[in-house]
Parts: C-alpha cells; structure tokens; sequence
C-alpha cells in the first residue's frame, strides 16, 4: 500500500508491515496514530526499541530473556532450583508466571525439534539443558512443551538424554488440548495441569 504523496509515511508503512500480524491496512493506522502523537512521546517510543533490540540478552543459566546476564527468575533465592521447567519459549515462561502455581526454573529451548522446518537439536539450546542435568543437584524435570507431534518428539529426545540422570521427568497434565500452545492455554487450566503433572515415562508408555 503506497499512499504517493508522502515518501516517509510510505516508508514507515512498509516497515511496520514487517512486524508477525501487521498488515499494510493496520500499519497506516499506527503510522498514522504515530504522526498524531506528541514528539516526546515518539521519542520514548523509539528509545524503547532501540534499546529493547541493544540491551536485552538471554540469561546464560536458562536463556530467558533479561536485563542481566542472569534473570531475575534465576537470581531469586526463593525459587527452587532442584525443579527446572523445560519450555518452548519465553511466552511460555509468561503463560506458567501468570498462573501463580510454579516456584522452581526454566529452560528455555527457543523452539522444538520440527524437522519439517530444518530444526534439529543443534539449533536448540538442548545442549546446555544437559549440562545443567550433569552438574547435579536437579531433583526433577517437567518438560512443559505443546502439545503437538514437534513437541512431543522433543520431549521425548530429552527423556532419552537424562533417563537416569534425574530423580523424576514428569510432564504437564494433559488437561491441555492436544495442538494447542501453552500461552493460549487459560491460566486456571494451566495451572491445575502443573499441579497435576505426572510421570513422562508412565505417560509415554500408556500412549506408546
């Protein structure tokens, strides 16, 4: 969508357009709404993405994202650190933290194995999740992936590399749709899935 009388508002048209769910019709309006703002307020706005994209990194302990190079999750002396929840991404952390019902850490993997789309285990962070496992001192996994074939193919790669390694690999309850994602999950229902998770190897087998 070129508007033709304005090379800048073109521009920005386009750019925004880039971003997952922004079609030219909705980055008019925002462009719009941008030119509407006071000057302060765009330039607030314009700080705030450049340093979102300059300062936020991933926390070298889970690869969550943070300020630091360790999260606030894992800097909290009151979470546990004996149970570490492996998720898909950081809306996935987002989803568990609104339930109020997990007081351990993450591992955040940055995706799932999806071999149809040329994502194999190096391209996760699976690696350093096994080096956690290996120092010791983790008394339980819960591998907290979607509910999907890519998801239920990287847990199980994950069982296989810490069987025996972990006290107790357990998974959430299946009280989640089969294919849907954790953040659209209600929190109510992911939360009781938590509370109810249970043991990945009793739940593989009854459904091998």
């Amino acid at each position: 969508m070129e508007i033709g009388f304005s090379k800048q508002l073109d521009d920005a048209i386009v750019e925004i357009s880039k971003l997952p769910g922004i079609g030219k019709r909705t980055a008019l309006r925002l462009a719009l709404h941008i030119l509407k703002m006071e000057a302060r307020d765009v330039t607030l706005l314009t700080e705030s993405i450049t340093a979102l994209k300059e300062k936020v990194c991933y926390c070298k302990e889970c690869h969550n994202l943070s300020d630091t190079e360790i999260c606030d999750i894992c800097a909290n002396p009151k979470r546990d650190k004996r149970i570490v929840c492996v998720v898909r991404d950081i809306r996935d952390v987002v989803a568990i933290e609104n339930t109020n019902q997990y007081s351990g850490v993450y591992h955040v993997l940055g995706g799932v194995i999806a071999p149809m789309d040329g994502v194999g285990p190096q391209q996760l962070n699976l690696e350093s999740l096994f080096q956690r496992v290996d120092a010791g001192g983790i008394g339980e996994v819960i591998l907290a992936l979607p509910a999907t074939v890519d998801g239920d193919t990287t847990n199980f790669y994950i069982y296989r590399n810490i069987q025996g390694k972990v006290p107790c690999i357990t998974t959430i309850a299946r009280g989640i749709g089969i294919g849907e994602e954790l953040e659209y999950t209600d929190e109510v229902t992911l939360g009781r899935s938590l509370l109810s998770r249970t043991s990945f190897e009793n739940n593989y087998t009854k459904r091998s």
